[in-house]
């Protein structure tokens, strides 16, 4: 907050049960700065969540690579490859934001990861091929 400026207030009414009311009392000049707090940790830990998601979107992916490459698959395999419907979907929604350019960062990361494997599939196909012919 700037010097000289003060911060308006709103007032918000909510109902808690009377046990909470009770509780709270002696906090209520904190309330404000108390919430301030709660919404930080939880931006924090939203951030958290979804980090978490996007890893575990790509870990998938790569895990359904890695699981299909130690199966000792033939060129024919190779060709063939394809990732499952459901990492298909997600990268047709990351590709679809992609285009909206509303991708956040973290979709960002998971859209690098699923073109590194795209990468690296079509150099296995194209040995794939070049070994069957």
């Amino acid at each position: 907050m700037k010097k000289g400026k003060m911060a308006t207030m709103a007032e918000l009414t909510i109902q808690i049960p009377d046990e909470l009311a009770y509780q709270l009392e002696p906090l209520r000049d904190q309330i404000p700065h108390l919430l301030t707090q709660l919404l930080s940790n939880l931006e924090k830990d939203l951030s958290v969540i979804r980090k978490k998601e996007t890893q575990s979107s790509s870990t998938q992916v790569y895990d359904e690579v890695l699981d299909f490459l130690l199966s000792s698959p033939t060129p024919q395999d190779i060709i063939s490859f394809k990732v499952t419907p459901q990492a298909q979907k997600r990268l047709q929604t990351l590709l679809e934001k992609n285009r909206e350019e509303t991708l956040t960062e973290n979709e960002n990361t998971e859209l690098d990861v699923y073109e590194q494997l795209e990468h690296l599939m079509i150099l296995l196909k194209a040995r794939a091929i070049s070994k069957s012919e």
